[in-house]
This record gives structure tokens, sequence and C-alpha cells, in this order.
């Protein structure tokens, strides 16, 4: 199906992760936060290429993106979460009624653009196979801070094949704007991450026999950063669930 129509059918209430969704099209991260902290998390972004690579910032009070001209930002991802404070008050199937005209939307890439051209390229994903979100996990790498906002990279893993790794990693590694190439392969320790098998977002995925953890950077980096900015008022992505936009995952190659 096409994004506008999976967007429909989120609009219609219908609850899943995007992964492997409107296959060869881009989805985003999305942050919607008062125009008051929009440059702080701006420079952020700037500061913090890797994981926070900036698709679109909206002007204040637009739910329209141009990266989807016919979607409305409010309603057309499976899920929000809302935060006061830097606290996860709710989880919301649309974001109608909380709405602010102060309220600016940041379109974030996101590593589920590339998985297209893995899968293409022969390389499998397990968390696809085993039709469950992707694990993601806090480390111990800090951002570098910008005015309120600061906090810990988080990493999305995908078990790969071992004689397939420098492949994902030349494949991936031509998006930047969707978190380029991996950040770490092997040892999760090495990033503080002491059980695969206990994700802090999404779920957890067994690996085959003969596959290697590989980590990219992941966009819900920038969720963490709304968490200890402890901003009032907030509202994200739920993660692994994705805003679809209607750009083609190519239109972010740089080969």
């Amino acid at each position: 199906a096409s994004p506008a129509r999976w967007r429909a059918a989120f609009r219609a209430g219908e609850l899943r992760p995007t992964s492997g969704l409107a296959p060869g099209h881009t989805q985003a991260n999305l942050v919607c936060l008062p125009r008051e902290h929009a440059y702080d998390l701006l420079l952020f972004a700037q500061r913090n290429p890797r994981p926070c690579p900036l698709l679109e910032v909206t002007e204040p009070g637009s739910w329209h993106p141009t990266l989807a001209p016919d979607a409305d930002l409010r309603t057309d991802l499976p899920a929000y979460r809302v935060w006061e404070h830097g606290r996860l008050v709710a989880t919301v199937p649309e974001a109608t009624e909380l709405w602010r005209a102060d309220l600016v939307s940041f379109l974030i890439g996101c590593s589920f653009s590339f998985e297209t051209l893995l899968l293409d390229a022969g390389i499998p994903l397990r968390h696809v196979e085993q039709d469950v979100n992707v694990p993601m996990y806090l480390t111990n790498r800090e951002c570098v801070r910008a005015g309120r906002f600061a906090g810990p990279l988080v990493v999305s893993m995908r078990p790969v094949p071992a004689d397939s790794v420098a492949r994902a990693a030349a494949i991936t590694a031509l998006m930047p704007a969707v978190h380029g190439a991996p950040v770490h392969v092997g040892d999760p320790e090495a990033l503080g991450i002491r059980d695969l098998s206990a994700p802090d977002f999404g779920d957890a995925v067994t690996p085959a026999e003969g596959d290697v953890p590989v980590f990219w950077a992941c966009g819900v980096t920038s969720q963490a950063a709304v968490m200890r900015a402890a901003l009032p008022f907030a509202i994200t992505h739920e993660p692994g669930h994705m805003f679809l936009t209607d750009a083609r995952d190519l239109d972010y190659r740089i080969a």
C-alpha cells in the first residue's frame, strides 16, 4: 500500500509498527514542541546529525508537512506519546485535541528508510521476519548539548549475518539523511548495553546463528533529549510507529 493509504489507515485507528510498510518510501521520527524551545532542538539536531538528521521543520502551528502535503501530523501516525515536564503522561492514537498554535514539528530521518535497500541486497532483517518492532537501546555515549537539550545516544540494533556486515555498512553509509553507516558493530557492552534481550524501546529480536549485532544511530535520541529537558509539554511518535512520507528512500541516497 502507498504511504497515503497507510496514513489513512492510521487516521482511522489502525495500530502497528511501521517497519516494512510502504517499501521504498522514507519514514520519519516526529517531535512537536513549543516554539520557544524549537531553536534549541534545531541546534541539538545540527550538533548531533547522526542520530538526528533533520528532514523537515514546520512553521509553528502547521500540521501539513511538505514531505506529504495532504497529510495531517496530528492524526496520521499510528501512535503518539504525550510528555509533561519530562514524564510520559499518555500514549494516544491521535493528537488533535492536544494541538497548540505554537507547536513546531520536527521530522527526523529514520533507519526504516534504508531497510528496503538492505532487503533488496539480500541482507535479512530479523525483526521483519519475526514481525516485531526493531529493538532500540540507550547507550553510554552522550550527545552534544544544545540549550536545554542533552542526553544519551539511542541506537537501533539489527542482527546481520557476519559475512554481510560490510555490505550492510556500505549500503547504509550512502544514506546519511537516515542515520548512515553503523555507529558500532559487535560487543554491545562497548555501548553500555548489558542485555540485548531487554531493549529500552521496541521489541527483543532473536538472532540467527552466525549473526552479529549491528547498531545504527536512532532518531529516538531526540525523544530521550526531550525527556531530559523536562519541557512543560511535548508530543512525539511512539518508538517504531513512524510518519510515512511521500518522499522516496532513493531521494536521500548520495550516490
